[in-house]
């Protein structure tokens, strides 16, 4: 096969890259992704201030745990999914709106290559500023304990695997996410009525059956998640339990999910025809 059209996409979706992290990440309208990622570590960090002001030693064990829920219901289930919905929702939309996506499509570039590009600068920089977040809030946890223990946690009590394990995962959501939003990005004008519908099928996902559990992007995060969180409430007795899916299969379940769903947005992105005055 001649190599040079690879060279050519590749080079076309490194120059779309430049142009939309750069655009994504000071995006006005995306200030309020910004407030999402990292408020918990600014609570978290005030909480920490206070402590060594005050000389009180928090217990990094139950710190530890009171993070790991945070993680899985806040960070996963509502900043990065929202977040994903900001960013992904509007690579295509956004310029629709701007009225400046017709700049892109009388470009010499394949749609398909266009979607790629668009699709990785949303993921490079939502898990830049995701994971940055998360890892100013895990850095707060050990500022107000003694260092040795600190040390010991992360050397030898399996902490550093669990800080990398927690930076992996919040890299994968903006993965699975931003396919699937994506995707939804094509099939719906509204941003709502797509959020509501995925919140809707990923909140119920403790309550479906073991085989309907992994056609959705919160199963696998849950399972590579380092501690798991568990599921209390007046409703908990109808949770079916699952074996979570060890990482080895977690990732490439999450990636196979990603790919299904950038596959129908490349058919998609093909059949795209602008008309400004309808948006």
């Amino acid at each position: 096969m001649n190599p040079r059209p690879w060279n050519l996409w590749r080079a076309q979706v490194e120059a779309i890259l430049r142009l939309e992290i750069r655009k994504t990440l000071l995006a006005r309208r995306g200030l309020w992704i910004y407030l999402l990622a990292f408020a918990p570590a600014v609570l978290l960090w005030i909480h920490a201030g206070l402590n060594l002001r005050h000389g009180r030693v928090c217990d990094l064990g139950k710190d530890s745990l009171i993070f790991a829920a945070m993680f899985q219901f806040f960070y996963l289930r509502l900043a990065i999914f929202f977040g994903c919905v900001g960013v992904f929702m509007n690579l295509f939309r956004g310029e629709m709106l701007e009225k400046s996506l017709h700049y892109y499509l009388l470009a010499p570039v394949r749609r398909e290559v266009l979607l790629v590009g668009k699709y990785l600068s949303g993921v490079i920089a939502t898990s830049a500023i995701f994971c940055s977040g998360t890892a100013l809030a895990l850095a707060a946890l050990f500022v107000h304990v003694p260092r040795a223990a600190a040390e010991h946690y992360l050397f030898a009590g399996g902490g550093l695997g669990h800080v990398l394990g927690y930076l992996g995962t919040a890299a994968l959501a903006c993965v699975g996410y931003g396919g699937v939003f994506l995707v939804m990005s094509f099939l719906f004008r509204n941003p709502i009525i797509p959020a509501a519908l995925v919140l809707v099928w990923e909140s119920m996902n403790p309550f479906l059956p073991s085989l309907l559990k992994k056609i959705s992007v919160i199963f696998y995060l849950q399972s590579l998640c380092p501690v798991p969180a568990p599921i209390h409430g007046d409703w908990s007795f109808l949770a079916v339990v699952t074996e979570p899916a060890p990482a080895y299969l977690a990732v490439p379940g999450l990636l196979l999910v990603t790919f299904a769903g950038l596959l129908l947005a490349a058919r998609k992105v093909r059949r795209l025809e602008i008309n400004y005055g309808t948006e």
